[in-house]
């Protein structure tokens, strides 16, 4: 499989290419290019370069988990090794010894290999070392992972390692730790192997496998201990670390154990569709084997919970369950520790892979992730996909929660679901949902009874329902089509009032597709622009058509004749939403007053709680929202008295939208709270769950609790999911992501987002692009403040590629791609950095990003001039000159920075950058000139941080690099004396600090 890289015409060139490929994932892709340049570096006909090569070809066969090609390119190297040392210099000497370790790695885990193959090999090490005068402690290192690997008495090969020093080609010491803790877990000392683990668990040990694969064996140990908290943290983290990566299965599979342990089976089956590739992708039978078994731990407790027909993802090529994955993953994992045992002479890997597989369950529920998702949600979204795409036998439709129990007979259940529609009574829907079913099923007979009425008539209900569903979810264009053919199927029922009702709904809802639905009542601004007047016309029309419709049906019932006065009424007040015109407010209040005549007149409580509603909805649009309380209020008074009582969930989360809009969070929490605790006592779709829980978040953050809030809006997400209205529920767990990030839950962050993108509609690409991409960059974001460096910048470079097809929103590619050059030059990479900042220029003449564009040029002059020094001033000041550019532009279009003025952050920076070069003069000079701008400090804490910043640089440069320490501490006491007198204590305090050190060096 050839790949796209240029084929390299010199060594030059040929070096290059092997510093592009190293910076590659682990994976096909790298290894077949370390396979090319290997040919190329043959053809040179030099051994410097051909060793280069085969080093990076082994290195791709061993972190790819490809041990069966590592030991034939090291042979290779030891030949040029034996027939030109001279080609090897200390650094290739020293690679071509470490790697000893990884053939005897290699060899371990290929069962075809015979045992006394394995220890001649060690043989050939140990020879190899004495003659070369090396250490022997990484020999007796092997030694005891040969013996641990076999199965015999460990406890003379561990001394002869643990007790030796360590030598310069030793494990690094994070990886020694992970053997040493692992000798005390297999004797089963769980608190002393967690003893030896704590300073690669805690991140002060590490190399590049490590403590990715510490983690994975801690994580049941710390379990048992009693440190689940923990454990959960290092699940997040580790697993992001080994996720996908064949050199990694076996991590892989030891964090499905652990889902699997404690109870978290619905993320494991979720981590295991993510890491479908791995099935057919390790080479690595020792890897497979630890994966596999993990897998089949998993399988098997999903199972045991009864969802044997569960579908999961498995090997390519067909379709699997948890049942038949689990029978074929046992017979290749029985099969693969028997090869291991017989090579071995022990049972040591098929009594592991029992002991694992027979352990119970450590905890009922920890819960490891914001998402959490049970076996039961996974079962529910496979038959929702199933019934999309017609694949498999959709589960039959579940009939939703009633606060009664069911008529039994046809004839009772279709009158009591009219009733209770009439009645807008929330278990009418389940109702609905039951004759549905019954109606679909094979041989229904339909009752031969005058009360019921014809077949067809109850068709046409089934309809109108299934319209008002589509509604809901916002699908207007099917809503309207399922209306209009209740519309003539209850003209031929005789049921004239029931078709004009349709035909109604079905007006409405056609007036709302240009602009999908606005929400009733609550919001407090119009749409703006083109699509807001066209949606207003079209309410327009629609009003005036309701109105023909009504006054041309006579003999309306009054449950219908107060439907079409409620639909009249809604249909102005989408309007005074979409327009956001005051003079459509008068013309929605008479008809509300319309409404609520007619419904007091005939005692239709649920009406009047409508008309109330709306009334308060439109005192709120109209920005009068005492008003709209006012109105609030006397509807909770009265539908406590009188009911309908589904209504009061409603009316409360309306009542808490206003007081937030009044800012007393106080009652808005309290309102909010009610209501969520009374729509519990109704069906799940009776009240927008989803909106209340969204609410009460905005709520806990007004009153600064931000955990809580984070708990409501993945409430929020998850009641959004439920009504089927992903859009809604993504826009959700993406502010939950958010604020994860702000609050600097990382792991939290990233795991919730790793969920969301691997849905399969997101996957399929039919979500949103944009909300996909919102999400994808807060992940990019969470994984920068991670120090994650690297995948965050693969991320925000492929978004800025992406986001530079928006052309109608130049502005957001603008700020992906300012964003993206920064990580670029954190990284070293100023040539990128410098290309991706000039397409965020382009944008920005486009759609001005004044602030975004300043500190991505400013932040860029400083990573220049800090990590290049005196060579990097030329390339720093240059965006520094931009960057002024900018400010003045910004100055000129009247534009307010959000954070520090534009001018004064510009000179601040021109001082930073000269220090780091060396340029003292300049840099105190350009800090002068930054105090004046900053101007004297105030009360606002945020002009006195920026000054004193300026001021603490100022008094650095001054009193240490020009030593001049009399007139900076002149500077710094007047300084300290200034914030002191305004209350700032912490910026006064970082001052003085500077101040006593500037005189204990004098």
């Amino acid at each position: 499989m050839p790949t796209d890289a240029a084929h390299p015409q010199s060594t030059d060139e040929l070096f290059h290419a092997l510093q592009e490929n190293h910076r590659r994932p682990y994976g096909r892709t790298r290894t077949v290019t370390a396979e090319e340049l290997v040919d190329a570096a043959e053809r040179f006909d030099e051994p410097v370069p051909l060793i280069h090569a085969l080093l990076e070809l082994q290195e791709a066969y061993t972190y790819g988990s490809d041990p069966r090609k590592s030991p034939v390119v090291f042979a290779r190297l030891l030949t040029l090794f034996d027939e030109r040392p001279d080609a090897f210099d200390e650094r290739l000497r020293h690679q071509l010894f470490w790697r000893f370790k990884w053939v005897a790695n290699a060899l371990i885990a290929l069962p075809e290999i015979p045992l006394t193959s394995l220890r001649q090999w060690l043989g050939e090490m140990r020879d190899r070392y004495e003659k070369a005068g090396l250490g022997l402690q990484p020999y007796y290192g092997q030694a005891y992972q040969l013996a641990a690997h076999v199965g015999e008495d460990t406890t003379l090969a561990y001394e002869l390692w643990a007790a030796r020093r360590r030598t310069p080609l030793s494990d690094c010491e994070a990886c020694e730790i992970r053997e040493r803790a692992l000798h005390r877990a297999d004797a089963g000392d769980d608190e002393r192997a967690l003893e030896i683990w704590a300073p690669v668990l805690a991140g002060k040990e590490s190399c590049q496998e490590e403590p990715a694969r510490s983690v994975s064996y801690a994580l049941l140990p710390l379990v048992r201990t009693g440190r689940a908290d923990r454990a959960r943290e290092l699940h997040l983290a580790g697993y992001r670390a080994c996720r996908r990566s064949a050199g990694m299965a076996g991590e892989v599979g030891r964090h499905l154990e652990f889902c699997a342990l404690t109870g978290n089976e619905g993320r494991g089956v979720e981590l295991l569709a993510e890491n479908r590739n791995l099935f057919d992708e390790v080479d690595s039978p020792l890897d497979l084997l630890h994966f596999l078994t993990g897998v089949e731990v998993l399988l098997s407790r999903v199972e045991g919970l009864g969802h044997g027909e569960l579908p999961v993802a498995g090997y390519a090529g067909r379709a699997w369950t948890v049942a038949s994955l689990r029978a074929e993953v046992r017979e290749r994992g029985d099969g693969l520790a028997a090869r291991f045992d017989t090579r071995n002479g022990t049972t040591l890997h098929s009594d592991h892979r029992r002991e694992r597989l027979d352990r119970a369950p450590l905890l009922d529920a920890l819960e490891l992730t914001l998402r959490s998702r049970g076996l039961d949600d996974l079962a529910e979204g496979a038959s929702r996909t199933d019934a999309a795409t017609g694949s498999g036998t959709a589960a039959a439709p579940t009939v939703p929660r009633t606060t009664e129990a069911l008529p039994e007979s046809v004839p009772e259940l279709i009158l009591r679901a009219r009733e209770l529609d009439e009645l807008g009574h929330p278990d009418a829907r389940a109702c609905w949902a039951r004759l549905r079913t019954l109606v679909a099923a094979p041989g229904y007979t339909h009752p031969d009874d005058p009360a019921v009425g014809p077949y067809v008539r109850l068709c046409a209900d089934l309809l109108s329902d299934e319209a008002n569903r589509a509604a809901e979810r916002d699908e207007f264009a099917v809503a309207v089509e399922l209306q209009e053919e209740a519309a003539g199927l209850y003209d031929d029922a005789g049921a004239p009032g029931d078709a004009a009702l349709a035909r109604a709904c079905a007006l409405l809802a056609a007036a709302e597709i240009p602009a999908g639905t606005p929400s009733e009542g609550g919001s407090e601004g119009g749409s703006e622009g083109g699509e807001g007047k066209a949606m207003a016309d079209a309410l327009t029309e629609a009003h005036a058509s309701l109105v023909r419709l009504h006054e041309e049906t006579p003999g309306l019932a009054p449950y219908v004749e107060g439907r079409l006065l409620r639909l009249r009424a809604s249909a102005l007040g989408l309007r005074l939403q979409a327009s956001g015109d005051p003079e459509h407010v008068a013309p929605v209040l008479a008809e509300v007053e319309r409404l609520e005549a007619f419904a007091l007149r005939h005692s239709i409580d649920g009406q009047v709680s409508g008309a109330k509603l709306l009334r308060a909805g439109t005192y709120a649009l109209s920005r009068d929202l005492p008003a709209a309380v006012t109105e609030a209020d006397a509807l909770h008074e009265r539908l406590t008295e009188h009911g309908p009582a589904w209504h009061l969930p409603r009316v409360l989360g309306l009542r808490g939208r206003l007081r937030l809009g009044l800012r007393d969070a106080p009652a808005a929490y309290a309102d909010l709270t009610e209501g969520l605790r009374l729509a519990a006592a109704w069906p799940a779709d009776a009240v927008d769950t989803g909106r209340l829980h969204g609410d009460l978040a905005e709520a806990c953050m007004h009153l600064g609790r931000p955990d809580e809030a984070l708990t409501q809006l993945t409430r929020a997400a998850e009641a959004e999911l439920r009504a089927e209205k992903r859009t809604d529920a993504f826009c959700a767990y993406s502010n939950a992501a958010q604020l994860c990030l702000d609050l600097g839950r990382i792991e939290d962050c990233i795991a919730l987002l790793d969920s969301l993108l691997t849905e399969p509609d997101v996957v399929a690409g039919e979500v949103d692009d944009r909300l996909v991409a919102q999400l994808r960059l807060v992940r990019a974001r969470a994984l920068h403040a991670g120090d994650d460096l690297k995948a965050a910048t693969a991320e925000f470079v492929t978004l800025a590629a992406e986001s530079a097809g928006w052309e109608d929103d130049p502005g957001s590619h603008a700020m992906i791609a300012a964003e993206t050059a920064m990580l670029l030059a954190e990284s070293g990479e100023f040539e990128r950095a410098g290309e991706a900042v000039g397409r965020a220029l382009a944008a920005h003449a486009l759609a001005p990003r004044y602030e975004q564009l300043s500190n991505c040029l400013r932040e860029l002059a400083r990573l220049q001039a800090q990590q290049e020094g005196p060579g990097g001033l030329d390339g720093a000041l240059a965006h520094l000159a931009t960057a002024g550019r900018i400010a003045d532009e910004a100055r000129a279009a009247g534009f307010e920075p959000v954070g520090r003025p534009l001018d004064s952050a510009l000179a601040y920076e021109h001082g930073r950058v000269n220090a780091y070069v060396g340029q003292y003069g300049d840099a105190l000079a350009a800090l002068e000139k930054a105090l004046a701008l900053v101007g004297e400090p105030g009360p606002e804490t945020g002009s006195a941080g920026e000054w004193a910043e300026c001021v603490r640089l100022a008094g650095l440069v001054e009193g240490v690099y020009l030593e001049r320490p009399a007139a900076a501490l002149t500077r710094l006491d007047a300084a300290v004396d200034r914030l002191a007198a305004l209350g700032h204590t912490d910026e006064r305090e970082q001052l003085a600090s500077l101040a006593a050190q500037l005189r204990d060096e004098a």
